[in-house]
Formats: structure tokens, sequence, C-alpha cells
């Protein structure tokens, strides 16, 4: 069997005010896959995609990231294999330019000034951000600061890639370019999102989450065909499948 890229055991989470978040969670995400987690309001999606990267721990179970356990110990291991887009693109940006905002990550590696140069640039041509690197980030779309996030991200060469309501507040330009990105990447995706029609367009697997546990895992036809599931996670069918479908 191939190694997992992401793989979580017997996961529990429970936040401090005692609001238990996750309950007792097992999977496994292979190396490439493009993943969508889904559910409703306070279903245990970002408080998962936050354990993949330590930014919460578990109250009880594991979490590995390929070989390696996600621990106080190795979060800065961790952290160089795990790429996370937040849900606000304004809590990642904060240098004066684009170009500076990109150059962070690698440059805290202490990357020669060249390759952090090519890097920038490539994570930038990425997103179609090229043209931005000398802008100031508060001067961005909504749709631009999402793009230059990921390329802030990307420039960091990450196995996995985390994105936290990527497709929020997007227009159809932008939303249309972020599948395309979703699309090209090589690394692993896990997606957090209520975007159910960018799951269609963009994951080949969707995980949903009910009241801290996972209620299915499967292709997105299958899971978005089963009427039951859907209303009782609280969840409704995308609106091309609706009209695929006659729904």
């Amino acid at each position: 069997m191939t190694a997992a890229a992401l793989q979580v055991q017997g996961l529990c989470f429970s936040y401090p005010d005692g609001t238990a978040a996750l309950r007792g969670v097992d999977l496994r995400i292979g190396p490439g896959e493009a993943v969508a987690l889904v559910g409703a309001n306070g279903a245990g999606k970002s408080t998962l995609l936050q354990q993949f990267i330590g930014l919460l721990l578990p109250s009880a179970g594991q979490v590995w990231v390929g070989d390696l356990a996600v621990t106080q110990a190795t979060l800065a291991a961790v952290r160089r294999r795990v790429g996370y887009v937040f849900q606000d693109a304004d809590d990642q940006l904060f240098m004066p330019t684009v170009q500076e905002d990109v150059a962070f990550g690698p440059n805290n590696l202490k990357l020669p000034e060249a390759e952090v140069q090519q890097r920038v640039e490539a994570a930038l041509g990425q997103v179609g951000a090229l043209h931005l690197a000398q802008r100031p980030p508060w001067r961005l779309s909504g749709g631009e600061k999402r793009a230059v996030a990921i390329a802030g991200v990307l420039a960091m060469q990450p196995e996995v890639l985390l994105l936290d309501e990527p497709s929020a507040g997007l227009d159809p330009g932008a939303r249309r370019r972020l599948i395309g990105l979703l699309g090209s990447c090589p690394q692993t995706r896990v997606v957090a999102t209520h975007d159910l029609d960018l799951v269609l367009d963009a994951c080949s697997r969707v995980l949903v989450l009910h009241q801290g546990r996972l209620a299915a895992d499967g292709r997105p036809d299958a899971v978005f065909a089963d009427a039951a599931l859907l209303a009782k996670c609280q969840l409704e069918a995308p609106l091309q499948w609706s009209g695929r479908h006659g729904i």
C-alpha cells in the first residue's frame, strides 16, 4: 500500500470551553489526491484542517503527515511539508509588496537570493499574479489577495496544500482560475468548503463531516446522489448537480 500523505486515527478534539469539535475521526488521504471537506457550520471542517499543520493538536488520537506524527516537537518539520491557505487572505498578507510577501517564507528558509526570486516568480506565475509583484497587498481585490496568499504557500514548495474556504467571495473569473489552479497542482490538496459546485469541479473525493464525525467518504457523484445523507448533514446538492439530475 502506498504511504499516506495525511492520516488520522481516533482523532478527537475539544475546545477549552468543552465543545467537542471532532469525535473519533479515522481517515487516510493518498499522495496527490484532491479531497474536499464539507459539512454544515460547526461540523468540524476547519478544526480538522488545522490538525494537519498543528495549529490545533489532538485531545486524543493521532495525526500523521507522511510518516511524521504531528506533535509539538515536530511542528517545524510538519510545516515545511504542509502549506495552509487561511479563509481570510488578510491573515496572510502583511509585507509592503506582493513580491516581499511571497518571498517571506523562502527567505526564512535562508535560501540563496536567486532561488528565492525564482520561487517567487514561479509561484506568482502559477496563480496568474506575476503582474502584481510590486503592488501593495492592501491595494488588491479579494480575488487577487486570495491568489497571492496561495502563491505565498506555493513558494514554499510544500507536499500538501490545505485550503480553508478558498472560493469565498470570489467573482466568477477568479473562481474559475482557482478551479484551474487546484486541477493543475501536483500536491495533495485538501479543501474545506461550503461551495459544493467547486467540489464537483476540483475534487475527486469528498469527506462529509457531521457533528464532529465522518459521515461519508466517497466520490462526489455518489455522495451528492444520497439525498438522505445530505438532509441529515444539512447540505444542499450542488446547483450544477441539481440541473443535471432534474432535482
